[in-house]
């Protein structure tokens, strides 16, 4: 796929970028970030592609969030992936989200001790506003995607991931309302901790496996 682009400014404002190794060439004007971000998405998709991976000077970004306005940089490389294995890209995004919903919750663990009631639930319910968003990544994979997990479908899987969700919450904010943040913090660490755990390693066996699954298609299709 050849991203140049005829009368084009070859590194506009300096900024050399690059997509799936491929020099692209940048109309006049796209010097920010989201600006670039938003050219090589619609360069992306006219190739029936999305983007996976997105790095400014080296460093990877995390695409499900919004992108932190960055005023100096000078390269940005970017790789996509073809539609069909965008649940794999999904995959990836939800176990982001599980990690920073329990980087949130071990930071909460320390900071509702310190703090007086009042702040504590706003610490806690910081984190809450966390703990649905990788559930509902999930929920925009196709049904068929995934097979039967012990006669479970996926979609009931994530309907039961909502509900627990639902009963998590209740249970941290009576916690709240006992206005004693010791049993708040215990509920953090005893209930909160151990499900978005165990919704981490999850998404990562239905990520390895979709991948091994990946590689195995593409190793049968060039026999």
């Amino acid at each position: 796929m050849n991203h140049a682009n005829t009368g084009l400014s070859e590194t506009a404002g300096k900024i050399f970028v690059t997509l799936d190794s491929e020099t692209v060439a940048l109309p006049l004007g796209r010097n920010s970030l989201n600006a670039i971000r938003s050219y090589l998405e619609s360069l992306a998709l006219a190739g029936q592609r999305v983007l996976a991976v997105l790095a400014v000077d080296g460093c990877p970004l995390n695409l499900s969030l919004p992108l932190a306005d960055k005023k100096e940089f000078c390269r940005v490389d970017a790789e996509t992936l073809p539609l069909a294995e965008w649940p794999l890209l999904l995959l990836t995004i939800a176990r982001q989200q599980a990690d920073r919903a329990r980087a949130s919750v071990e930071t909460a663990l320390t900071l509702v001790l310190i703090n007086n009631p009042a702040t504590a639930r706003e610490l806690w319910w910081h984190v809450a506003c966390q703990l649905k968003e990788p559930v509902l990544t999930l929920s925009l994979i196709p049904e068929n995607f995934c097979p039967l997990c012990d006669g479970v479908s996926f979609h009931q899987l994530r309907r039961w991931q909502l509900e627990q969700i639902a009963v998590i919450v209740r249970q941290v904010d009576a916690a709240c309302d006992s206005q004693d943040n010791i049993q708040l913090s215990d509920a953090l660490e005893k209930r909160v901790l151990p499900w978005l755990e165990k919704l981490g390693e999850q998404i990562q066996l239905w990520h390895d496996a979709t991948q091994a699954g990946a590689r195995l298609g593409i190793k049968n299709s060039s026999v």
